[in-house]
Order: C-alpha cells, then structure tokens, then sequence
C-alpha cells in the first residue's frame, strides 16, 4: 500500500521543456510528497520581454491557478523565473499576490524561491548560469541585487526558446555550470526552469565544490515549504538537507515584505 500523501504543492509551468523535472522530483522525494502541474498558456515561446510580460500576465496565470485547484493542493508556484523577475521586484510581488487572491493558498514564484532558498543558506555572494539572452539575464540580477545578493559573475547563453534549453542534457549541463562559477561565489545560481537538472544537483555540486541551485529546485523546495513540509532530504543537492523555515517565519535578507 502506498503511503498517504501528506504534502501537494501546486506547478504552474509555462509551455513544454522541462516539465519531466517535476515527476523525477516526486521520486527522489519519496512517499508522502505530489507535485502535480499545469501548464500555461505561452504565446510565444521566446526569452524576451515582451514575450515574458505575457507569459507572467494576470489572465494567463489566473486561468492556470483554476486548473491547478482540482488537484486539492495546498500550496501554488509560479515555476517560471523570468516570467516573474522581468516584471521587476515590485511587479514579482504583485504578480503573486494577485495569483493567492485566485487561488486562496500560499504562492510564490520562482524568483522569490531563489530569494528564499539563498537566504536559508545564508548566501551572499553568488555566480549566476543563465541561458537566457544577456538582456533578460542582467534583469535578473537587479532583482537579485534588491534581495541583498550580489552576483560576482554572470554568464549568459543567450538561448532565445524555452524549447532549446530543454533539449541541453546532463554533461552539456555540468559542463555549463562549471564553466560558470566564480570562486569568489557562495554558491551558482541557474534560474531557467526550462533547464533540466533535478536529476543531477549533487553531481553539479560535487562538480563545483559548492551549493548550486537551480530552477525547478527551488520551485519545488519553496512549493513544498509553503505546503507544510519540514523535512530534509538527500538527494536533491545542499537546499534539501536543510530543513525549511515556517511558512510565514522570516527568512532574511530580501527587501521588505515577499511571499511566503
């Protein structure tokens, strides 16, 4: 008999890349744990601002959060990174907290997942790996930088499709993030959550000799936080061996007040 789930945070995932990310979650997570998906409506699959503005708009997420609500979940991620820092800080927030108002649970995004995740690990100083456009990646430093985190390198792909990045495999991946890192960072940061990776975070870490976080990483750990979920787990890189702060408890390090 299998165990009763005794935790479900919600995915809303733009278009198809790397959505298989979530199933292989689940089973590195183990018994107890659902991380059902929907995916939403993406226009344009294209890493650029305006596309991005549209993927990340009130009426597209709205109609996602319905969808997401027959799975009785208890939590909601946004699990798109740019399609919540493009809209800046400010825009990040209220694109949130428009969404909890849909869904009437606690949500986040991804990008606030990040905030999040360094501020448990107490990391100041980070490398970032991104395959966006330069453009788009430098947007999201800025909303790093308001967080309190500052970004000694950044490294772009300048991958234009969400598509695209979905087809990167494993060595292409590792190869990515260490040729990416920075010794003066804490730890590298790969925000695309198009971007394969859960299947490999402890051999990207032990790759680069420090914490890497990536995207669907921590769409799931902050998915699973919100949901209740206090447990450490092995497997899933240095984030998931700490166990989580409370819902709602002050994480530290990010400018005023971020969903939580």
């Amino acid at each position: 008999m299998e165990p009763p789930v005794s935790h479900t945070a919600g995915i809303l995932y733009p278009g198809y890349s790397a959505e298989d990310d979530y199933p292989t979650l689940e089973g590195l997570l183990g018994g107890g744990v659902r991380l059902p998906l929907v995916h939403t409506l993406m226009r344009e699959d294209a890493h650029r601002v305006d596309a991005l503005l549209d993927v990340g708009s009130e009426d597209v997420l709205s109609e996602g959060a319905g969808k997401l609500l027959e799975h009785e979940v208890q939590s909601v991620i946004w699990a798109c990174t740019s399609g919540s820092f493009v809209f800046g800080w400010d825009g990040a927030r209220d694109q949130v907290e428009k969404l909890q108002a849909v869904t009437g649970l606690p949500t986040s995004s991804t990008s606030f997942a990040f905030v999040h995740a360094a501020a448990r690990l107490g990391l100041r100083r980070v490398a970032v790996a991104a395959t966006y456009p330069a453009d788009v990646a430098e947007r999201f430093v800025e909303f790093l930088h308001v967080a309190g985190i500052e970004v000694v390198r950044l490294s772009s792909r300048g991958i234009i499709t969400a598509a695209e990045v979905g087809t990167l495999g494993r060595e292409q991946v590792l190869e990515f993030a260490a040729a990416n890192d920075d010794d003066r960072a804490q730890a590298l940061l790969m925000p695309d959550t198009a971007l394969h990776s859960v299947a490999w975070l402890d051999e990207l870490e032990q790759r680069l000799g420090k914490t890497v976080l990536t995207a669907n990483q921590v769409s799931a750990w902050e998915g699973l936080r919100l949901a209740g979920d206090r447990a450490a787990r092995e497997g899933l890189g240095t984030l998931f061996r700490q166990a989580p702060a409370q819902a709602g408890e002050k994480e530290g390090g990010e400018r005023g007040s971020s969903p939580n």
